[in-house]
């Protein structure tokens, strides 16, 4: 593998660990820890393509896959879906890297969709590139 292979693998919006303090009574790491992983990351993503503030309306299709467990190397990873005249689709998938395991693991999915805010905080229109 060559320098340029590097360059272009994909690379998550979010990496982090999370804390034992986000453990669920299962010995999990809590949902909605992960969900505000997956909204930051996305809102990430849906301000970098609108060049300005955006907000959270929707979170559709929403699926978990398998859990998240203390120690696991979480990665949020984005991507633009859908542009329309205000709002935007970011699709998200969540793998997590486990102890002694070679490949991620997708633990969870969704779509969360953002409206772009002119400086009043109201929907506006979004130049696309």
């Amino acid at each position: 593998m060559n320098e340029l292979d590097d360059t272009c693998k994909r690379q998550p919006t979010i990496r982090t660990i999370p804390n034992i303090s986000n453990l669920n009574s299962n010995g999990h790491i809590f949902g909605g820890w992960i969900l505000s992983q997956m909204d930051s990351a996305a809102g990430v993503e849906a301000i970098r393509y609108v060049k300005g503030p955006v907000a959270t309306v929707a979170v559709e299709a929403m699926k978990f896959h398998a859990p998240v467990l203390p120690g696991d190397w979480l990665s949020v990873y984005t991507s633009v879906t859908r542009v329309g005249t205000t709002s935007i689709t970011i699709n998200i998938e969540v793998t997590v890297m486990r102890q002694g395991v070679e490949e991620e693991i997708k633990v969870t999915e969704g779509d969360f969709i953002f409206v772009a805010l002119d400086e009043n905080h109201r929907p506006k229109k979004i130049n696309r590139p």
